[in-house]
């Protein structure tokens, strides 16, 4: 059997055994329940993997909005809720989500922390990646760049109100910097539209054509935790909330590390 196969076997079966844990406390939902979900681009690629094996296990389907934490693009988690989009799980950075339970918009003391995410950098594949290693070459970097792409969400806000004003090259550099919206930075740098691209890991990882070229130095860097959380207006609460469960079990965990992500792996009252 292939090594293949066997980790999407044994992704299978942790997804079992996640549910017959729960099942001793409170009622499974019946197969075939529809969760829908809206996740911001941070956690995309480890939900992407993880979720077939979840939805064969369980008989249960994810039905996926995809979305930025924050921003006002049509497609960002803010504007889809504003227009009342079903939704039972929301999953993004977790300042946007506490803002969102403010607002009323997700159940206060559902937030479950997922991962945490680290920024970075990217080029296009084959052109020479320049140094970020210290501070000192990052900004050396960032004024040699002709172009640079940042993402609408957590990475880019840090970006263009923090980081260039901390390295005290905001005049230079901000004119050609672009912000990107409904688009993953990295399909930007891919197409040449820009030379250097800034988002968080998970995001330029998965993307083809590009280089990655490294984090942030750690003097710099921005770590946002990714979190999940239910909607008020959840129509499967329950199944929701074991769905999220999933997200935070050992057996998540490998999916996460392969995209860039680190698991956080805290207990709150909905998982408990």
């Amino acid at each position: 059997m292939t090594l293949a196969r066997l980790t999407r076997r044994a992704a299978l079966l942790g997804a079992a055994l996640v549910l017959a844990g729960c099942a001793g406390s409170r009622g499974l939902a019946p197969a075939g329940t529809e969760i829908r979900v809206m996740t911001s681009g941070g956690f995309t690629a480890a939900y992407n993997e993880l979720t077939p094996a979840y939805e064969k296990s369980t008989g249960h389907k994810v039905l996926t909005a995809y979305g930025a934490s924050m921003g006002a693009a049509s497609d960002s988690i803010p504007s889809r809720l504003a227009r009342r989009e079903p939704v039972d799980i929301v999953i993004l950075a977790r300042p946007a989500l506490d803002a969102l339970v403010a607002q009323g918009q997700v159940v206060a003391g559902s937030q479950v922390d997922l991962v945490r995410s680290s920024i970075g950098f990217a080029v296009r594949s084959g052109t020479p990646k320049p140094d970020i290693g210290t501070v000192d070459a990052l900004k050396r970097t960032l004024l040699a760049a002709p172009s640079i792409a940042y993402s609408a969400s957590a990475s880019g806000t840090y970006y263009e109100t923090e980081l260039l004003r901390t390295l005290g090259i905001e005049e230079q550099v901000k004119p050609k910097s672009r912000k990107i919206l409904s688009e993953r930075v990295g399909s930007v740098v891919a197409r040449g539209d820009a030379a250097l691209g800034l988002q968080q890991v998970s995001e330029l990882l998965p993307i083809q054509g590009i280089d990655y070229i490294g984090p942030l130095p750690a003097e710099v860097q921005r770590v946002t935790v990714f979190s999940a959380g239910i909607a008020t207006g959840a129509k499967q609460p329950e199944a929701a909330k074991q769905l999220i469960r999933y997200f935070t079990s050992p057996q998540a965990t490998p999916a996460i590390v392969r995209s860039g992500l680190e698991p956080v792996g805290l207990s709150s009252p909905a998982q408990r």
